[in-house]
């Protein structure tokens, strides 16, 4: 590994790695990515080396000149269940996006906020994929769409999009 090169511990399709993702890809900082498979093996955050890495046990965890900062929400949908997680992810989904398409209305130009890339936008792509991936109506937020589909646009974007990553299984990836 290089030294002084940022790492990133991260799970291809965690939301939260990918808002990390998206933010050191706009600032240009080339990283390196280990993967931690949160499934296989009986999730790999539980290992020993990891956990002496982040004792949270959780991704992302991004090392910077030997500081390790780290945060996750993998926790909440284990503690839902399988079988509970389409219809958790929906009620907890809806409302938000009801209130954040109010919000846009008016706060948004071309971005969340404006006509820059905020921090909004960062947190908005990977929830509206959380959205897609548990299968929520979008029909009803077309403000919320349309500021997707820009960023998506937009270059730090798509590399960092789960389908691109190093741990992407190979019938995900795009």
């Amino acid at each position: 590994m290089q030294a002084g090169k940022p790492i990133l511990y991260s799970y291809f399709r965690s939301s939260c790695s990918w808002r990390v993702r998206i933010a050191l890809a706009l600032k240009s900082i080339d990283f390196e990515t280990v993967p931690i498979n949160l499934i296989k093996d009986g999730g790999q955050q539980f290992s020993e080396e990891f956990q002496a890495l982040n004792p949270m046990k959780q991704v992302p965890a991004l090392k910077i000149d030997g500081i390790t900062i780290a945060q996750s929400n993998l926790s909440v949908l284990k503690q839902v269940g399988q079988e509970n997680q389409l219809t958790w992810a929906q009620k907890a989904i809806r409302p938000g996006f009801n209130a954040l398409e109010q919000v846009l209305w008016s706060t948004a130009g071309k971005y969340c906020v404006g006509d820059e890339v905020s921090m909004a936008d960062l947190c908005l792509v990977p929830q509206v994929a959380n959205a897609e991936r548990f299968k929520v109506d979008l029909t009803p937020y077309p403000t919320i769409s349309r500021i997707n589909k820009t960023l998506m646009a937009l270059e730090a974007f798509q590399v960092s999009h789960p389908c691109r990553q190093p741990d992407t299984p190979p019938e995900l990836r795009a």
